[in-house]
């Protein structure tokens, strides 16, 4: 590479060293505090003005993690202002599974429906991450009004919630579904209720492990739903499922969630993307899809970056550049 490129090559690796810097930031401040602003400190920062709370809430978050004042500032303007954003909890009510389903408080065996509650002003993560060419923008929310949500608990631990990110983070797969789907997780079955009030869909086949989570949804939630006869549960292992029993069948699309987050999905998604083979003329979508290729994308170019300063790559920028894009991560991994 010559100086030019090596110099915007330093500069993607402190970008990427940014990003990282917010996704602590952010990982620390939703694991440690998630409810340290509060209605109070709020209204006393705004002096009750709600056309501010956003920009103050960035304000809060930019600075709490750091004294030097140079870096805050830039951390506001490149990150937290594009990050935070308060939801109108109206939006999600009038949402038809919101609006539909009914969980009750029941438990069979380690897992137990019922629901959690958002505290006004607690931060959540409230969608998949911003691609901004080599900037990456965790996207957080919070309501002015505690926000109740279904939940499912296995042994006293969270497990899945219909909270605005599943919300958010499924619409693109909600509208892209079409004729026979297959669905990779059960969870609350919200996914497989809005797509089963799509005339597109003709059938929805679930594939879940749990006997016990079955047997949750089939007795208090899948009577309520209006198209039930769409939906086929079948208890099977999914990567067992894909590789030995889907190409029996003619899927459409399939969806996969069978992760919390990106700590335990990386390497499920990166299995699940070398069994797509077996479906070859099925669409395929992932939650958290962008999440997840953004970890692997660190992982690469960690790689690249010391592959260069070892002077072991012998491509230009723009060739390592196209290394980092999602087509070729997907690519790579499919391949893998």
């Amino acid at each position: 590479m010559n100086k030019e490129e090596l110099k915007k090559l330093e500069e993607i690796y402190l970008r990427q060293e940014k990003n990282l810097l917010v996704f602590s930031q952010v990982a620390s401040y939703l694991n440690n505090a998630p409810c340290a602003m509060t209605k109070e400190l709020m209204r006393e920062i705004t002096d009750n003005n709600k056309d501010y709370e956003d920009y103050s809430y960035a304000m809060f978050l930019s600075n709490i993690f750091t004294d030097d004042e140079k870096l805050a500032s830039e951390l506001l303007k490149e990150y937290y202002i594009k990050s935070v954003k308060r939801l109108d909890e109206k939006e999600y009510i009038e949402n038809p599974y919101y609006k539909s389903i009914r969980i009750p408080n029941k438990k069979i065996g380690k897992w137990t429906l019922g629901s959690q509650s958002y505290q006004p002003y607690e931060a959540f993560i409230r969608d998949d991450i911003i691609i901004d060419g080599y900037k990456e923008i965790p996207q957080i929310g919070y309501f002015d009004k505690e926000f109740t949500f279904p939940t499912v608990f296995e042994s006293g631990v969270e497990w899945m919630a219909i909270k605005p990110n599943e919300i958010e983070t499924m619409k693109e797969a909600i509208s892209e579904a079409q004729g026979s789907v297959l669905v990779y997780g059960l969870g609350l079955g919200y996914y497989a209720y809005m797509i089963s009030l799509k005339d597109n869909v003709t059938d929805i086949t679930i594939i879940e492990r749990d006997e016990s989570v079955i047997k949750l949804f089939k007795e208090y939630i899948l009577p309520q739903f209006e198209n039930k006869n769409k939906i086929k549960i079948i208890q099977y292992d999914a990567f067992e499922y894909a590789k030995k029993e889907a190409s029996k069948q003619k899927y459409s699309f399939v969806f996969v969630d069978l992760w919390h987050d990106v700590s335990d999905g990386t390497e499920m998604y990166m299995q699940m993307k070398k069994l797509e083979k077996h479906l070859p003329n099925a669409k395929f979508s992932y939650w958290i899809e962008k999440s997840i290729l953004s970890a692997v994308r660190v992982r690469i170019f960690e790689t690249l970056y010391n592959n260069v300063k070892e002077n072991k790559f012998n491509k230009d920028l723009t060739e390592l550049e196209r290394m980092l894009t999602d087509e070729f991560l997907k690519n790579l991994i499919n391949n893998g």
